[in-house]
């Protein structure tokens, strides 16, 4: 039964600021609308579609008209009338042979139907044959809300496609030219009604989940440079809390994002952080630690499903990085150990992740491609289980699958135990691993292969204790998340409004290295890409911003690295590294160096457009240790 169109209410405007930013859709709805979408002549990817408004032919190629995914959040938005009005032009497509019945006012038109009972056929009630007739009234545009005549006095009737979609205009405040274009998007929904209805419910889940992909400065969200952190300072400053916050600032509901593993001073090896398999029982088994448990979850976070090649697991796709959250293994009292024995492979192992463009692969229609070797090899869990009875209730292999809860029964969970014992365990891109640094007489320092590895925050430095501010804070710290890529490039560089060809970061990281040149502490290509995607993931936009940056680069990378005596910090020019290192620091950061510069890390509780401010940091703690050296050593160490 045809409904009066103005009684289904649609948000007017309905394209408004607020709305200005795309829905993000799971792997397999994109995957099935990609596929649903191409049989009607559609493209449909991440950011943009399109579709093909004029076929290729022998002598001419064929037109695109590129259409942004937002144009499916409206289309969804008008489902419901979308869906009414196409009822009417499928009445109306059935009774164009009869255009010339179809003129004059809606009583006219009406009683011509009644009196002709191959047009009569087509209406179920008389409610329709009403309405449907005041839709095609000459002189009454009320019903088809102001849009052109179906029908014009000749009896010629115009396109339903073109009719269609000046309701729609009259309905979206578009521009003509893009509201064409989506008014014969919605109309080619409209004739293929389950795809419609799927991208309707698509998009309808989205909302509910408030899964939205948007560019807002509001939202206070930092992306790491390095999945590892090494947070230093005094007992007591807070660190082991900081890293507990920042899970429950992402955990959305569940709790199951963090875990706190306290370091034991008897870790010499990496069966300690990671397991082992013991021949000690009957069968070998695989003793899992909590740290691997916390890994195979974090994998589960990612993986959407895994993909197979003649039945043997080959890939896996991961879910939108919008639904997967940080996870944050705690790592308390870091060096009470030694860092380079029990957490060697990890280290190994890091610098092997790799983000691929999906766009150099032919035929990918994924949003990014993430690559790292394993931490633990598939050929050790397929080992538990040779020489195993094939009548044994279970396998070694699913005893531990079990232990490091994935639940077998369950097809996804299974698959990726499949994948794991092909391929191995490695380390996933949203496992971020903070260790608390403690120095003293009981702890073990750092070796550069560990610092070079790391960010290195001294706590106090960056996230000073205000007894003042104990019991109500008006400041916290921004919310910290994984990093999306391995590799700077100079398209990334685009982006950054205040170097957007990399010059000013090679101009600062050139006169820094020219001063360690020659020294134990000099640079090199993976400090320069550290930096590089520190620019990058704050995008600076003024040089200011940009020297904020790079001060922070030189607290976390740099300086973590200088210690000794006076001999190891004087250089081949017989001059002290650090007070070169002022010098040439006092040019490159002069816009900042005597004053304030913004806090990239910090934000005003309720108030994050509020730009809070801090001294340069860099400079204080070069005096500081110049001054420790006038002891005979000095190091970055608090």
């Amino acid at each position: 039964m045809l409904r009066k169109l103005d009684e289904i209410q649609l948000e007017h405007p309905l394209v408004n600021n607020a709305k200005l930013f795309d829905y993000k859709l799971t792997s397999g709805q994109k995957r099935e609308l990609y596929k649903q979408l191409g049989s009607i002549g559609y493209g449909f990817d991440t950011y943009t579609s399109f579709a093909i408004t004029d076929r290729e032919s022998d002598d001419k190629p064929a037109n695109y008209a590129l259409i942004p995914n937002q144009y499916f959040v409206f289309a969804s938005e008008m489902y419901e009338f979308a869906s009414e009005l196409f009822k009417y032009f499928e009445i109306y497509e059935n009774l164009r042979p009869y255009a010339n019945s179809l003129l004059g006012n809606s009583e006219q038109i009406k009683n011509n139907i009644r009196a002709n009972k191959e047009l009569s056929n087509h209406f179920d009630s008389e409610n329709d044959l009403d309405l449907f007739s005041k839709f095609l009234d000459k002189d009454d545009s009320t019903f088809r809300l102001g849009s052109k005549r179906l029908i014009n006095d000749q009896g010629k009737p115009r396109g339903s496609r073109d009719c269609f979609g000046s309701v729609i205009l009259k309905e979206i405040n578009l521009p003509d030219a893009s509201s064409s274009i989506f008014g014969r998007l919605v109309y080619d929904l409209c004739q293929n009604p389950i795809t419609y209805k799927n991208v309707y419910e698509a998009y309808s889940v989205a909302k509910t989940e408030n899964l939205t992909v948007r560019s807002d400065a509001s939202l206070s969200f930092v992306g790491l440079s390095k999945p590892f952190l090494l947070l230093a300072g005094i007992s007591g400053t807070g660190k082991t809390r900081f890293v507990r916050e920042q899970a429950a600032a992402s955990k959305r509901g569940r709790g199951d994002n963090y875990c706190l593993v306290p370091v034991r001073p008897d870790w010499h090896e990496p069966s300690d952080l990671l397991g082992y398999v013991s021949r000690l029982g009957k069968k070998p088994e695989y003793v899992a630690t909590d740290v691997l448990r916390f890994i195979v979850q974090a994998w589960k976070e990612v993986i959407d499903e895994i993909e197979f090649d003649k039945d043997l697991p080959s890939d896996w796709r991961g879910k939108p990085l919008n639904d997967i959250r940080p996870f944050w293994l705690c790592l308390d009292e870091m060096n009470l150990a030694p860092v380079e024995q029990y957490f060697s492979d990890y280290l190994s192992i890091l610098e092997t992740r790799c983000w691929n463009d999906p766009k150099t692969l032919e035929g990918s229609d994924r949003d990014y491609i993430y690559e790292c070797d394993p931490l633990i090899k598939g050929e050790l869990f397929r080992a538990l289980d040779k020489d195993i009875d094939v009548g044994e209730d279970s396998k070694p292999s699913e005893l531990l699958a079990k232990d490091l809860g994935l639940d077998l029964s369950e097809s996804r969970e299974n698959d990726i135990w499949q994948y794991f014992l092909t391929h191995g365990i490695a380390i996933p891109f949203n496992l971020i691993v903070a260790g608390t640094v403690n120095m003293d007489e009981t702890t073990h320092g750092f070796s550069r292969k560990v610092i070079d590895r790391a960010l290195t925050f001294d706590f106090g430095e960056f996230f000073p204790n205000d007894i003042n501010a104990f019991f109500e804070s008006d400041v916290k710290a921004k919310t910290l998340s994984y990093p999306i890529h391995s590799q700077a490039t100079m398209a990334l560089f685009e982006s950054v409004e205040a170097d957007s060809d990399a010059s000013k970061t090679k101009t600062f990281f050139n006169a820094v290295n020219g001063v360690l040149k020659n020294t134990p502490f000099e640079l090199a290509f993976r400090a320069f890409n550290e930096l590089c995607l520190s620019v990058i993931s704050f995008a600076p936009k003024n040089d200011v911003e940009l020297a904020a940056v790079f001060d922070d680069f030189l607290m976390c990378k740099v300086l973590p690295r200088i210690e000794g005596d006076e001999d190891k910090l004087t250089s081949n020019s017989g001059n002290n590294v650090l007070v070169q290192l002022s010098t040439t620091l006092e040019a490159q950061l002069a816009t900042i160096w005597k004053t304030t510069r913004p806090d990239l890390l910090r934000e005003k509780q309720g108030s994050p457009e509020h730009v809070l401010t801090t001294p340069c940091r860099s400079r204080p703690k070069i005096e500081r240790m110049q001054k420790q050296l006038t002891n005979g050593f000095t190091s970055f160490w608090p």
